[in-house]
């Protein structure tokens, strides 16, 4: 993510809230240019120690991340701070995205269902993927609202019209004033809703169409939503519907650079491995190795070294 926003938008300054020590240790020793790092010790106030115990590792992740915007806007006096998920990759300048506000306070990014997936009604209309906050009046009193919420209840899980810290805001363009939902396709393309697009590489760029209504956008970013690594060397992008298309463009080069990240950072800690605890049980023991590939390719599953063989040179 670091390095395509720095390769887009030359001008930006990234605080980075490190949420373990061996995360902290590991940025703090790469020294990237624009990046501001920020501890726990440094962030965390009594009100979020005070509900972190109840909280999944996730759960209190989705709980703090009003807190972090505040804690911006608060500690350091920016004009705006727009908070961006850790798995999004930049093809444009997000300036564009943040320009389209206008004089509006608050900007929201929709999910935009595919309607075969739409999810709405259980984690929310909008995704809190990329969501800006001025720092002036009717931004804070949102803020602080998100904030005091999410204290008291922030869970993975259905509950009163609540999930995550997401549902909190689908009320939002009539609860509050200067609220600017996205209109621009490019910001917010996502596993969710790459169905109803084609894709297609133009000067430097990635372009994408309508299905229905052939309407061409930028994309601006893409949001790899899911992607698991497993101790059988394999990776997992989740059970969406990806084509062929979609993948060449977007997952494979991005798994790619995943990979080259991995082996720089071993540079700073030899025993970084991003590989979770567990192996993809499913499928793997059988000896019907046909029968092994289809089951890669139906759910989107498939060994690390075969990521540069699907490269398009």
């Amino acid at each position: 993510m670091y390095y395509s926003l720095q390769k887009h938008c030359k001008d930006f300054q990234l605080f980075v809230f490190a949420f373990d020590e061996r995360a902290y240790n590991i940025l703090e020793k790469l020294e990237l240019p624009s990046v501001k790092l920020i501890s726990l010790a440094e962030f965390e106030d009594q009100q979020l120690l005070q509900v972190k115990p109840t909280r999944s590792k996730a759960e209190y992740c989705w709980t703090a991340t009003s807190s972090t915007i505040l804690f911006i806007l608060e500690k350091y006096g920016v004009e705006s701070c727009t908070y961006i998920d850790a798995d999004l990759y930049f093809y444009d300048s997000p300036k564009i995205l943040i320009d389209e506000m206008g004089d509006k306070s608050i900007l929201l990014t929709e999910h935009r269902y595919s309607p075969s997936r739409d999810l709405s009604s259980l984690s929310g209309k909008y995704c809190v993927q990329f969501i800006t906050f001025k720092n002036d009046e009717k931004s804070l009193k949102a803020l602080k609202w998100w904030r005091s919420a999410c204290l008291e209840w922030c869970y993975a899980r259905v509950e009163d019209g609540k999930y995550g810290d997401q549902k909190y805001l689908d009320d939002w363009t009539t609860r509050y004033e200067g609220v600017h939902v996205l209109q621009h396709l490019g910001g917010g393309v996502a596993p969710w809703n790459v169905q109803q697009y084609n894709f297609y590489l133009g000067d430097n760029i990635i372009r994408g169409k309508v299905i229905n209504s052939k309407k061409d956008f930028n994309v601006v970013f893409y949001h790899f939503h899911h992607i698991r690594y497993f101790t059988d060397q394999t990776i997992d992008l989740g059970d969406y519907y990806l084509t062929d298309n979609v993948k060449n463009i977007y997952y494979y080069p991005y798994l790619s650079d995943l990979e080259n990240s991995k082996d720089f950072i071993k540079k700073f800690d030899d025993s970084f491995d991003p590989h979770g605890p567990r192996e993809k049980e499913i499928i793997w023991k059988t000896p019907l190795i046909n029968l092994k590939r289809r089951f890669y390719d139906r759910y989107n599953i498939f060994p690390i070294n075969e990521i540069e063989s699907k490269l398009i040179k």
